[in-house]
């Protein structure tokens, strides 16, 4: 009986030792998580990276891909035979992106990286109708 507690104890252990790795792992992946603009002109306006099952993905007007850890910050575009290096500002914070595929450079930056967007309805008793206001503070 005792042999099953142990067994049991050291079970648990190793499935919760296992759920904070990954929890950990896609919380670590998360901050690549977003939309990244280019400018006019560029192949493709924007991509955007989303986190699907503990795997990050890249999607753009071109299609989409899986992106695979080749190094720190670095993930190969395995569908476009390509590289995507992320940056970061001083902080450590995401703020851009350099896409090296099927024989373009592209220099994007992560949509709200250094501002943030917030909406809300702006009413007055003087005025009949609702209105949105965005407002976008760097």
């Amino acid at each position: 009986m005792k042999k099953m507690i142990l067994l049991f104890g050291l079970g648990l252990g190793f499935v919760s030792i296992v759920h904070a790795q990954e929890s950990a792992k896609d919380s670590t992946l998360e901050q690549f998580v977003g939309k990244y603009t280019f400018p006019d002109g560029s192949v493709v306006a924007e991509v955007n990276v989303a986190l699907e099952n503990g795997a990050l993905t890249m999607s753009s007007s071109a299609g989409i891909s899986p992106l695979e850890k080749q190094g720190e910050d670095l993930y190969a575009i395995t569908q476009f035979q390509g590289t995507a290096k992320f940056k970061r500002d001083t902080s450590k914070k995401i703020i851009g992106v350099s896409i090296n595929a099927m024989g373009y450079e592209l220099e994007g930056t992560k949509a709200n990286a250094s501002t943030t967007t917030f909406a809300y309805r702006l009413t007055n008793k003087y005025i009949t109708n609702t209105s949105l206001v965005i407002v976008q503070v760097r």
